[in-house]
């Protein structure tokens, strides 16, 4: 079987809330910032190939009034990321083991990835990886899960994908990919072994 991994908030605990949650001392204050202002959705742009520089200018001249808390995402980006996902590097070493084959699609900014790459145990496990900043296709488009069945000539019958975000599970099961959404190591090993 090929399993497929998406890497932030399932191999690498990648959470804005980690950068902040300190510098604002207050959770509901950053959850605030990060819902109206740094905001998923424009991360997302991100994440899908445009540079960091662009994304801050445009941001910070909507909200001049909150530019440095912008330009921390870009200058403070790697405070977002607090460790492995518990039991995921070993939970990975038995599959391997075990004779699966393991790949990685995630969406991630071509210019933050290189900063983690190296970082993980767990990503140099994968056979193959596909990452929506170098490619400018972002989950769950139908073309990121097609082009990494391509490029590593899988079938999509064949593959499961493993992602803690539900519209991306949505996205794996329109190509004919098997969707788990992603919880935890201990739920996952569950759900697999059914």
């Amino acid at each position: 079987m090929n399993l497929i991994f998406d890497f932030g908030g399932v191999l690498i605990d990648w959470d804005p809330h980690h950068l902040y949650d300190p510098y604002f001392g207050d959770r509901t204050r950053a959850d605030w910032f990060l819902q109206n202002i740094c905001t998923m959705e424009w991360n997302t742009q991100m994440d899908g190939g445009k540079p960091f520089a662009v994304g801050v200018a445009e941001l910070s001249a909507r909200f001049p009034e909150w530019a440095k808390e912008i330009e921390m995402f870009h200058k403070d980006w790697i405070k977002m990321i607090g460790g492995p996902i518990p039991g995921m590097y070993e939970q990975l070493c038995e599959y391997k083991a075990a004779g699966h084959h393991l790949y990685g699609l995630s969406n991630w900014s071509a210019e933050t990835f290189p900063l983690v790459r190296d970082r993980f145990p767990s990503l140099q496990l994968l056979e193959g990886m596909v990452v929506s900043g170098y490619e400018g296709i972002v989950k769950p488009a139908p073309a990121i899960f097609e082009l990494l069945l391509r490029r590593y000539s899988l079938r999509a019958e064949d593959c499961v994908f493993i992602d803690d975000n539900p519209t991306n599970v949505d996205g794996a099961l329109a190509v004919g990919i098997r969707g788990i959404r992603f919880t935890s190591a201990a739920e996952l090993r569950s759900f697999l072994e059914k």
